[in-house]
Parts: structure tokens; C-alpha cells; sequence
């Protein structure tokens, strides 16, 4: 079969074959503890429920605009005005199917062949892969002390003449760092005085912990309305909302950009399911305590799952200020984390994701959205798989497991 080099070049998600993976495992009745995935415990709010299914019992669902549906665009807009305090016209707004379409119809609309995207080590798996579906070039940028945010003088660095954008995601995925106002305000000047586009992934924005305020990016431009500014935010409804099924995210960006994103939209994929926009309208203009309800719990485990790898000798773990990944250090125990994680999943059915694809090696992202029990249980399987001092043996229900590899 002839593919073309494109697709040759293109890697599957590595998080998306996982759950493919722990799935399978699962239907034959293997006790899988999944502490890799990104999807949170807790139901979709009811008001989206109510909202989606209204217009799914009048039985009249049609195709919609290819920027959104009129309710939604309002919803975001006032979302917008109220958590960023930016007045935002429709024209300003497209709803996607999920915010992984809204920032590849926006690298599709700014980039031509060979032009460079910058974003910080480590990243999401999708953005090199991404950028280079669009015709650009990944450029990955770590930190020379090895840490999870690089100084902006770093990024200034691999700003090149081919450089068109850069990517910031804070609360991060897969460490959950978040950014400092320090660093996002250095970005900011920097793609400002570079006329660069800023793509700022807000995916986790609201999900942060220890009562920090989220960071608001438009606080540090300096341009007079979003049609005179390259910055473009990105957001969804996935992750605070717990509603990553009906898959619809958003970009607000300049007219221009916006239009451009709209007309390829239209072309790939038209708008976004009409039953999931008129949820997420639900979702935005109903009642928010679901979102706030989330991110307590989501500390709770947070602190469960520092608490146990803080006591797991030879693991270096930072604590996560928001997201519900954390991304540990096992290079102490196996430098090569795909082997490692293929280790875990093998010996004790424990889903993580190996560090390699996030762009830090000797890592494994893993992911607290589960419950309590989870989180321990995993940790433990973990912990026997690695702790040289560990018990020979261990019960996954009735089943006995001997280390035997060691």
C-alpha cells in the first residue's frame, strides 16, 4: 500500500493507545488501575445534560454553522468577559470539536511550509505531531536546569526567522506545572516585539490548586483589542467540565485569523454536532459549583498521590500545581520509560504513559482524575514492581503474582 510521507511521518497518540489497551485488558476481566488517562471520575453537569437533551427530544438535529452555533458563540464570549475580562464580538469566536480542532485549524490557518512552532519541554504528545500535520516544524524547548518551566530567555533563544508561533499550556499536561506570571509575561512581550503569534492552551485553566487565582494572559499584552493582537487562547469543556465525550472546545483570536480558521473548518470537518454545542452551552451559562467541586477533589488526590510518592525512595516527584497529571522521575529505576511503562502494565495491569513522549525521558506521566483507591493500589503495584525491598509476592484479587524479574 503507497502512503504518502506525511503520514509516514505521523505517530498514533500514545495516550489514546493506551486506553485503547487498558480497555481491552479490561473486557477480559484483568484488574487494570489506569493511572495514565485524562478524563475525570465525576458526571457532566446537569445543566448540560438538560440542555443537550432538549434539543434532542424534539428530534430536530441539523447540521450547524461551521463556526458554532449563535447560543454558544454568546456563551463563550460571555465566558470570555467574565473569567478574562476581554469583550469579544462573534466574530472573534470558533467552536470546535474539541480544542484539539480548534489549535489544528488555527496551525493550518498561520503556517506555511517549513515555519517553526515553539513550546516548552515538557509538552502535550500532540503538538510536535500537530504542527508538523500543519507543514510547520516542532521545536521543543527544555530547561537547562532540567526543570518543567524554561526562562524566557531560552525560548528567545530558538526564536529563528522562520519562528511563527509559540504554545504555552499552564496548568501543564503532563507535569502540571503552573507557569509563572513571570514566564507568561516574558512570552508575551517576546512574540509582541517579535510579531509572533501567541497560542495560549487553556484547557486546565480553572483546574489549580492552593487557592491561586488562574492566570489571566491578556493582563500582560499590551494590545488595544484581540483583532490588533496574535494572541489566540484556546479552552473546552473536557476537562473542567468532565465532558470530554461530546468533544467541543473554542479559539478566541482577531477577525481575521478567526476567519480563516472557519473557512478550513468548513472544509474538513463543517461545525461541531449540534446535541454536544447546545451541552456546552448548558455547561457555561448554567450553575459552575461542578467546576469548583472537580478541582477540590482533584487536590485531595493530588495530595493522596504526592503523600505515597513522596515515600517511594528514589523517585523525584514535583508537586503539581493544577491539571490532574503529575510526572514523576523513575530514571533511578529505568532510565528507558517506554520499557518501564510497558514493565508496569505487563507485571501489575498498572496504565502509565512514558515520559519519552512528552519530550523528558526517564519520566512517566501519571494521572490522579481517578478515585482515592485507585490511586493508592496503583501506587503500591508500582512500588512492588520496583522496590528491590518489596515482598516476593503479591494478590491482585485471588491472583497470586511472584516477582520474578528481579
Amino acid at each position: 500500500m503507497s502512503l504518502s510521507q506525511l503520514a509516514k511521518s505521523i505517530s498514533e497518540s500514545p495516550t489514546l493507545k493506551l486506553n485503547e489497551t487498558a480497555a481491552l485488558l479490561r473486557d477480559k476481566g484483568e484488574p487494570v488501575i489506569h493511572l495514565g488517562g485524562g478524563e475525570p471520575k465525576s458526571k457532566a453537569p446537569i445543566d448540560a445534560i438538560v440542555s443537550c437533551a432538549a434539543l434532542l427530544s424534539t428530534g430536530d438535529v441539523k447540521y450547524t454553522p461551521a463556526d458554532g452555533i449563535p447560543a454558544l458563540k454568546k456563551a463563550i464570549i460571555r465566558y470570555t468577559e467574565e473569567h478574562y475580562g476581554r469583550v469579544a464580538a462573534a466574530e472573534n469566536v470558533i467552536a470546535s470539536s474539541g480544542a484539539k480542532q480548534s489549535i489544528m485549524v488555527l496551525l493550518h490557518a498561520i503556517l506555511d511550509p517549513k515555519e517553526e512552532v515553539i513550546f516548552p519541554v515538557p509538552y502535550w504528545v500532540s503538538y510536535p505531531e500537530m504542527v508538523k500535520l500543519a507543514g510547520g516544524v516542532p521545536v521543543p524547548v527544555a530547561a537547562r536546569n532540567g526543570g518543567f518551566e524554561p526562562s524566557v530567555e531560552e525560548i528567545a533563544e530558538n526564536v529563528g526567522t522562520n519562528t511563527k508561533a509559540i504554545i504555552i499550556n499552564s496548568p501543564n499536561n503532563p507535569s502540571g506545572a503552573v507557569y509563572s506570571d513571570e514566564f507568561i509575561a516574558g512570552v508575551v512581550e517576546l512574540c509582541e516585539k517579535r510579531d509572533l503569534y501567541l497560542i495560549m492552551d487553556d484547557t486546565y485553566n480553572r483546574l489549580i490548586f492552593e487557592n491561586r487565582k488562574p492566570t489571566n494572559v491578556y493582563n500582560f499584552s499590551h494590545a488595544l483589542s484581540l483583532d490588533s493582537s496574535k494572541l489566540v487562547v484556546i479552552n473546552c469543556v473536557s476537562k473542567m467540565y468532565a465532558m470530554t465525550g461530546f468533544r467541543i472546545g473554542w479559539a478566541v483570536g482577531g477577525k481575521q485569523v478567526v476567519r480563516a480558521m472557519t473557512n478550513i473548518q468548513s472544509q474538513e470537518t463543517s461545525g461541531p454536532a449540534a446535541p454536544s454545542q447546545w451541552a456546552a452551552v448548558g455547561a457555561l451559562n448554567g450553575v459552575q459549583s461542578s467546576v469548583e467541586s472537580l478541582r477540590l477533589t482533584l487536590e485531595n488526590n493530588r495530595n493522596v498521590m504526592m503523600r505515597r510518592l513522596d515515600a517511594f525512595s528514589g523517585v523525584k516527584v514535583v508537586k503539581p500545581g493544577g491539571t490532574f497529571y503529575c510526572f514523576p522521575d523513575f530514571s533511578a529505576y529505568e532510565k528507558d520509560s517506554q520499557k518501564l511503562c510497558h514493565l508496569l502494565l505487563d507485571k501489575v495491569r498498572v496504565v502509565t504513559v512514558p515520559g519519552r513522549d512528552f519530550g523528558m525521558e526517564g519520566h512517566l506521566r501519571m494521572s490522579f482524575c481517578g478515585t482515592v483507591k485507585e490511586i493508592t493500589e496503583g501506587v503500591e503495584r508500582i512500588k512492588w514492581v520496583l522496590d528491590p525491598n518489596a515482598p516476593n509476592e503479591l494478590y491482585l484479587g485471588d491472583r497470586k503474582l511472584t516477582r520474578d524479574w528481579r
